[in-house]
């Protein structure tokens, strides 16, 4: 039997405070429990409680799902990968603490009349983790991974980009700096994928004989490199509709070599299956919305809802697990996030495509599951991510 606060922890379990000692506590735990109430703070704004803030209304939302949210979750996974790769320190102790500090900054700012104090916490964050990340990395010469950094600096640029706009300084829609950083998350979720689902799957499904071809590898992710090009540069029309078609087709290949369909009993493994399963569904509606068959909420919710967030949930239940010293074994409470969001994800998406007059019903119920899925992550791994590793071990 497992209690709520409870996960497989021996009796001689160390109490010691330890949310300060890696990246992935303090971010995992900020950043889901920001998925879980940011649906509330949006609500306050729909009904006018929040009337002054700077940010409103689906900029805020998309804004803050983006580089607040995911953001997050990005950080204190690489600020723990990153140790591993190159066995060199990433910020710990006050230096992490600041750095959450100053995310939360740019969560409240967000929410005042105070825009460029906002623009300046929301471009500073991802720019001074880029720094903590780049330390190791140069010290080690991990030039393999070297282009996090750049991604990191990306994503400032694309925040920068969404504040100047709403500022009035640059004379273009804020969506543009969202797509840019919407295309870079992308990125990044398809290269932690192709670099972990099908490893895990192997290790966790005996026989499952999950494969990656370096061809294929290079066509898929070099694909999304284009289509985020493509985005910069403004294209549309039949070019952009080619260009999300073909990068669809590229990450349907390299998914379905992944042996799917053998892990249905590892459920540390399928959700990781079914995030990625939505990313050549977002390719594909990508296309679909080019040719103006679909509204292009579908899309973007594909994305974010479907592949970011499922992929999210189920990295941050392993990696908490892995790097606190549990089994890598999901449990009842672990599952439930998991359909949650999944189900959040098919709401959101499948629901209003297949059944338009329930769109707003199923608005609705995505947000409640979404919530509901990271809330219950939050509480539940809260003395996880508080608490030193049950093995005794630093991190």
């Amino acid at each position: 039997m497992h209690s709520l606060h409870t996960i497989e922890e021996p009796m001689a379990h160390p109490r010691r405070f330890a949310l300060w000692e890696l990246g992935f506590r303090p971010f995992y735990l900020a950043g889901s429990t920001f998925a879980a109430l940011s649906i509330l703070l949006w609500l306050l704004q729909l009904t006018g409680t929040l009337d002054t803030a700077y940010l409103a209304g689906p900029v805020w939302h998309a804004h803050e799902m983006l580089f607040g949210f995911a953001l997050a979750i990005i950080v204190g996974f690489l600020f723990t990968a990153g140790r591993n790769w190159t066995n060199q320190p990433t910020p710990t102790g006050a230096a992490l603490a600041a750095l959450l500090l100053l995310w939360l900054a740019a969560r409240v700012l967000v929410l005042t009349p105070y825009g460029w104090l906002a623009a300046a916490a929301n471009v500073v964050f991802p720019l001074a983790a880029a720094l903590g990340l780049a330390r190791p990395f140069i010290r080690a010469r991990n030039r393999r991974n070297y282009f996090f950094i750049g991604l990191l600096v990306l994503l400032a640029s694309a925040s920068g980009f969404v504040h100047l706009a709403q500022l009035g300084v640059v004379a273009a829609p804020a969506w543009a700096g969202l797509q840019l950083g919407l295309d870079v998350v992308l990125f990044i979720v398809a290269v932690m994928g192709g670099r972990v689902i099908p490893m895990f799957t192997n290790n966790g499904v005996p026989g499952a004989g999950a494969v990656r071809h370096a061809a294929l590898e290079k066509a898929a992710l070099g694909s999304l490199l284009v289509l985020l090009a493509a985005d910069v540069a403004g294209i549309g029309g039949g070019g952009l509709v080619a260009l999300a078609a073909v990068a669809g087709i590229a990450h349907a290949v390299r998914w379905a070599l992944w042996r799917p369909w053998r892990t249905t009993g590892a459920p540390l493994v399928w959700v990781l299956h079914l995030a990625y399963g939505w990313i050549p569904i977002h390719l594909g509606l990508r296309a679909a919305a080019g040719l103006g068959l679909v509204a292009a909420s579908a899309a973007t919710h594909a994305l974010t809802v479907g592949a970011i967030g499922a992929m999210i949930i189920g990295m941050m239940t392993r990696t908490a697990r892995g790097h606190t010293a549990r089994p890598l074994r999901a449990d009842r409470f672990d599952v439930a996030c998991y359909v949650l969001v999944l189900l959040a994800g098919a709401a959101r998406v499948l629901v209003p495509l297949l059944w338009p007059a329930a769109s707003f019903a199923a608005l609705q119920a995505s947000a409640l599951l979404w919530s509901a899925g990271f809330g219950l992550f939050a509480v539940r791994y809260w003395p996880v991510l508080t608490r030193a590793r049950i093995d005794g071990r630093p991190g």
